[in-house]
């Protein structure tokens, strides 16, 4: 089965490119069905029956077909090296995700979110750009105020990555530091030994969105595109930007 040494190949490749163990299992199992739908190994595949897969699918609107698109780009463009375009197709059109609060929304949220820890968390996360569980994971010594950066360990992707800190937020941190005294998590759950959970994060950013009295359907997500789409109208290059969220592709 010529699918054995491929899958071997990619899986190497996958890993030297540090991805995390469940999107490696995802990219093998998508390629898997690609080779199963065409009975061949997809390394014998022609550019235009990938294209004709893709059709099928996005004709199909599976809803994993941003994975299968990923695991294609990886496969052909990384393990094969071959210079094909394959591109998302479509975009669902209620994405979430892409959702964007305006610099004065994210203003009015943070300043009804509960003072303190919940408050600096949020301002921390839009500040900085950081997914939630990178933003609840932070340790007291991963703020570098000599360097004025913040050190995210693995973060998705299992890459760490230093972010740049405003001197601003540098300031409300230090008097969020002698306030609450946190000892090893900035963000402490109710044992001080462990960091705040997700849950209970969710729980208060909601509340903040009510009383900020905004319409729109964000998440704790909604703060990282924010950052990301407000640096872009700042003037910020795009690479940057992709650096700083830590994503492996610019798209």
């Amino acid at each position: 089965n010529r699918m054995t040494p491929l899958r071997k190949r990619m899986l190497e490749e996958l890993c030297r490119h540090n991805y995390a163990p469940r999107t490696r299992e995802n990219y093998l199992a998508q390629i898997a069905k690609l080779a199963k739908h065409f009975g061949t190994s997809p390394d014998q595949l022609s550019r235009e029956q990938v294209q004709e897969y893709q059709d099928l699918l996005t004709s199909q609107r599976v809803s994993w077909l941003p994975q299968a698109v990923a695991a294609m780009q990886f496969l052909y463009n990384k393990t094969l090296q071959r210079d094909w375009k394959i591109v998302h197709s479509y975009r669902p059109t209620a994405q979430r995700s892409s959702i964007v609060l305006t610099p004065q929304e994210v203003s009015r949220l943070l300043a009804s979110a509960e003072p303190g820890k919940a408050r600096m968390l949020f301002t921390t996360m839009y500040g900085c750009g950081l997914r939630v569980s990178e933003g609840i994971a932070l340790e007291v010594t991963d703020i570098d105020s000599q360097r004025k950066v913040i050190h995210v360990r693995q973060g998705k992707g299992r890459k760490d990555r230093y972010v740049p800190l405003g001197e601003n937020l540098l300031e409300q941190l230090r008097d969020y530091w002698r306030v609450c005294k946190p000892s090893r998590f900035l963000f402490p759950g109710s044992q001080s030994d462990k960091h705040w959970k997700v849950t209970g994060v969710r729980e208060e950013f909601r509340l903040a969105v009510r009383i900020a009295g905004i319409e729109k359907a964000c998440t704790t997500h909604t703060l990282r595109h924010s950052y990301a789409s407000h640096c872009l109208q700042a003037g910020m290059k795009i690479g940057t930007i992709q650096q700083i969220l830590g994503h492996a592709n610019v798209e």
